[in-house]
């Protein structure tokens, strides 16, 4: 089976039984068809089992997030994409375990997979302009930047990440609302918007389309990305194709700001595409 139709098919089921790690592999192999899937499983696997030898069975959270942050950032020499933030192999995660660099997404997924190899109950949180990792504690939740070495980070350091984000300082409510947990299809769906928007940024439109369709495969029912892929469809002059995701788009949002000038579009792509018969 093929990494799009494998992605496919884990896509289509419940969210507990997609496997983030995997997930990101096979977002990868759409550039590396022979990317070797559970090669690279078994390497992070063995990354965390290292580590899980060296530490007691009985070491604390707050022991084992330090330990987790010497041995990734300081022994095997992860760290955060700057010069080279927006190269697309800082999406991959191959390429990042192979390269030990990334983005705030793709070291999060390293990050968590490596903790959770220790026991650590890590989850990512989808927090805007900068993905991040929280641990539940005995007394509260750490939150936690993998882009940064693993850095703790508190309501203060927040609202200050934020305040650029929303032009104003937020609250410590409004902050704390911002921490839940992202389910694994969450994840891959920024990190298919992240890759997306680096495809655009170079006018890759065929690989835009390509991480799109994938999180539509994703969130079927996200109309927004219908609009997406129908503008990226019509871009690259595959007009029914555009014609019927404008079509889609509209059957999850009639009401949209949007909506007159889309019928008057799809009217326009219409007799376009009778010209084409």
């Amino acid at each position: 089976m093929q990494a799009a139709e494998r992605f496919q098919q884990m896509a289509q089921g419940p969210d507990e039984a997609i496997d983030l790690v995997r997930g990101a592999l096979l977002i990868a192999a759409e550039e590396y068809p022979e990317l070797d899937i559970e090669g690279c499983v078994g390497v992070l696997n063995g990354l965390a089992e290292v580590l899980r030898k060296r530490l007691r069975p009985d070491i604390g959270a707050s022991d084992s997030i330090r330990a987790l942050n010497r041995y990734m950032f300081e022994e095997l020499g992860f760290h955060g994409a700057t010069d080279d933030y927006y190269d697309p192999r800082n999406s991959f995660l191959n390429d990042v375990v192979a390269r030990r660099t990334g983005i705030p997404i793709t070291l999060a997924i390293v990050y968590m997979s490596l903790g959770q190899g220790i026991g650590l109950r890590l989850e990512g949180i989808s927090f805007p302009g900068h993905f991040l990792v929280r641990c539940p504690m005995r007394d509260g939740t750490a939150v936690l930047d993998p882009y940064h070495k693993g850095v703790s980070l508190g309501i203060a350091d927040l609202q200050k990440r934020l305040a650029p984000v929303q032009g104003k300082t937020p609250g410590r409510a409004e902050v704390a609302a911002l921490l839940a947990p992202a389910s694994a299809r969450e994840i891959l769906s920024r990190l298919l918007r992240n890759l997306r928007g680096i495809y655009l940024h170079y006018r890759q439109l065929p690989q835009a389309l390509v991480a799109t369709s994938r999180i539509l495969a994703l969130s079927p029912d996200n109309a927004r990305e219908w609009r997406e892929r129908a503008n990226l469809h019509l871009a690259l002059e595959c007009f029914r194709a555009a014609l019927a995701d404008f079509r889609s788009y509209l059957a999850l949002a009639p009401d949209a700001d949007d909506a007159e000038a889309t019928r008057a579009r799809l009217v326009e792509l219409q007799r376009t595409c009778s010209m084409l018969n």
